[in-house]
């Protein structure tokens, strides 16, 4: 089986696997790898590979060493390339900035990256290379623009809890070293060039969102903007919860299934229109240049949804252009070689992002699909009705659907504690007018707006969103109650990676082996628990688990981290913990097992670290209250971020995680 599979050339497909692997141990480091030391092992696997090239089974070996080794240094060389400087404390002042991207904009903010910060009279050098700022909606800008404003830059946030979504290694590999907001005077100093290519397709963008919103308003329009130009940002989160309670959040998202309509739909329409010129057919190579019209169509769609920042959009555009590049090569289009191609020129163009949500989901869906699709199935009959023809459409809607929603629900319980039971009944039910009225009208209205004809083609598409949002709040209040899931740490997604690899590395149908076996092994290794006090770095928050669930110690409900670790946890955390205790000097609650205290005062030292199993302060705790109680300290905040504690009561302590392993690699935010 194995061998077959070796022979058979399919390790190829494992070369994206080895290099995610390589990544993955980059990233969790405790240190940053010397240059010389991983040039030193990539020109010993060169030579190795040129001394093996007559031994085909060590050759295969040593190249997947290589790949492994490439996802290795690969981060490093992107950091070097296009890494900042991190900065470490808030810092206020007046600057001159320019103008890089516009994130999202509605009618009262806009969310932009700034580069070239110049510091205006007494404001001190920022010393990074973009920020990301919240400014207002005016004046109106675009890229290119050169602004002034007083700024309040501050250290790009940690993760919330260990093990979530790390904001400052994102930010670091995408140059952003800092976060920040317009405290005053906004002006603009210059625009930008107007022949600046990303200037040009950013006013299209606005111009292409303005078009819309005039003809469409609420859910309807926010959608539009964000299924033709991937713009999320008006987006309600009330419509957000929808959409993903019925396993239909990814219809807004510009992916696979939004290009594969456009292009494909373009394919067919030019492909049709050429068919139709007598004898064209027979002196032109039609299905080559609508193949042609495919790709190009499609790299316009991509630009429209952001560019290579948008990795779905992206990932999907590499995948269409190597189906209509095999279309004109006359090969097979549909092969795990192609989904292997289009994952590694992601990893390579942005490596960064195969640590995010969005890369995981649409590659272990992609993965899953095109796997299915190899394994051997019964041909349709060649005479079919109509009703028929249509069965089978509903029938293949469902099990894809069926098959990319299990491809992808290890990734969405990890990273979203939220699981659609019956997105398969969503799917069936909406996308149909995803395919036939809400892309087809989305394309006609774009191409419709130089000639200004475009409202009856919008209206129509907003008719079709406005159906779809009623079908997800329909089985939304089917799911009420079912969408719970258990908690998952990093051990399941790894064990999801290698249960991927295995899946796309055998053609037959041992490949479902691998997911099968994933099953057992995520509830014997992967599933994480509850913790007992959580501790912000960066806010007063602190919750304790009480005799009636998690309740603050300190802080204020609805803060950004209190409600992050509510839903993470799927559970409620009460503004104040049954029975705390609070004056001048402290907060202390009695949990049960354990006692807990926040020192305010270090004139409390000494009564609460006498009395109390966990002493928590963001002030400096004396040494010899680490000698009496378990202590969270300034220090500790500072160098391990957000803290997750759990009692054992077998060692008299808290087992002890926290959100920032260490702060020895660049993109770590703080002192050093």
């Amino acid at each position: 089986m194995l061998a077959n599979a070796v022979e058979g050339r399919r390790l190829f497909v494992l070369l994206p696997f080895a290099m995610i692997a390589g990544l993955i141990c980059y990233a969790g480091l405790p240190f940053e790898p010397q240059y010389w030391a991983l040039a030193g092992i990539g020109a010993v696997l060169a030579a190795a590979i040129i001394m093996s090239l007559a031994q085909i089974n060590r050759l295969r070996v040593l190249v997947l060493l290589a790949a492994f080794w490439a996802g290795l240094g690969l981060l490093p060389v992107h950091g070097a390339l296009f890494g900042t400087p991190m900065l470490g404390f808030p810092i206020y002042g007046e600057y001159e900035a320019v103008v890089d991207e516009i994130l999202s904009q509605t009618d009262v903010e806009r969310r932009i990256i700034v580069s070239r910060l110049v510091p205006i009279g007494d404001a001190r050098p920022a010393g990074i290379v973009r920020a990301r700022l919240l400014v207002g909606a005016e004046p109106p800008l675009q890229p290119g623009d050169v602004i002034r404003a007083k700024l309040r830059l501050a250290p790009v946030p940690g993760p919330v809890l260990p093990g979530s979504f790390d904001g400052q290694f994102h930010a670091f590999f995408s140059g952003i070293g800092a976060y920040g907001n317009v405290t005053s005077g906004l002006s603009l100093v210059s625009e930008g060039s107007a022949f600046d290519p990303t200037r040009r397709v950013e006013g299209l963008r606005s111009a292409i969102a303005g078009r819309i919103a005039a003809v469409l308003e609420g859910p309807a329009s926010a959608i539009g903007q964000a299924m033709v130009m991937g713009d999320q940002s008006a987006i309600s989160d009330e419509t957000r919860d929808v959409m993903a309670a019925s396993g239909l959040a990814h219809i807004y998202s510009i992916s696979g299934l939004h290009l594969s309509l456009v292009a494909g739909g373009m394919f067919f329409l030019l492909r049709l229109a050429l068919a139709s010129v007598p004898g064209w057919t027979q002196t032109l190579p039609i299905k080559k240049i609508a193949a042609i019209g495919g790709i190009v169509t499609a790299c316009g769609y991509l630009l429209l949804a952001g560019g290579v920042a948008n990795v779905p959009a992206l990932r999907s555009t590499i995948m269409l252009g190597l189906i209509f590049g095999a279309i004109l090569a006359g090969r097979r289009a549909l092969t795990m070689r192609n989904v292997a191609i289009a994952a590694l020129a992601i990893i390579i163009i942005d490596p960064a992002s195969i640590f995010r949500a969005s890369f995981q989901l649409s590659f272990a869906a992609v993965v899953a699909l095109i796997g299915i699709y190899e394994l051997p199935r019964l041909a349709p009959p060649e005479n079919r009705g109509w009703f028929s023809r249509f069965a089978r459409n509903v029938r293949l809607t469902a099990l894809t659907s069926l098959i990319a929603g299990t491809a992808t629900v290890l990734f969405s319980a990890y990273h979203f504690q939220q699981t659609a039971p019956l997105g398969v009944v969503g799917n069936v039910l909406v996308l149909p007018v995803v395919s036939f009225v809400i892309m087809p009208f989305a394309m006609l209205s774009v191409l419709a707006m130089p000639f200004g004809i475009e409202a009856p083609f919008v209206r129509i598409m907003g008719w079709g969103i406005e159906r779809m949002v009623d079908g997800a709040e329909l089985v939304a209040s089917w799911s009420a109650g079912l969408d719970s899931n258990p908690l998952l740490t990093s051990t399941a997604l790894i064990i999801g990676l290698i249960a991927l690899a295995w899946f796309a590395f055998l053609q037959n149908y041992w490949r479902l082996a691998g997911p099968v076996l994933a099953i057992p092994a995520v509830l014997l290794f992967g599933l994480d628990i509850r913790p007992d006090v959580l501790i912000a770095d960066t806010t007063q928050a602190v919750a304790v688990r009480g005799a009636d669930g998690m309740g603050l110690l300190t802080g204020k409900a609805g803060s950004f981290a209190v409600d992050v670790w509510s839903e993470h946890y799927q559970e409620e955390i009460a503004p104040l913990l049954p029975g705390a205790r609070c004056d001048s000097l402290a907060c202390v609650a009695n949990a049960g097992q354990f006692s807990v205290a926040v020192v305010k005062s270090a004139e409390a030292f000494a009564e609460d670290c006498a009395r109390h199993q966990l002493v928590i302060t963001r002030l400096r705790a004396p040494q010899a209250c680490r000698a009496q109680a378990q202590v969270v300290d300034a220090r500790d905040l500072a160098a391990g971020g957000v803290h997750w504690l759990r009692w054992d009561a077998t060692a008299d302590g808290f087992a002890v995680r926290t959100a920032v392993p260490n702060l020895t690699r660049p993109w770590r935010a703080g002192p050093r």
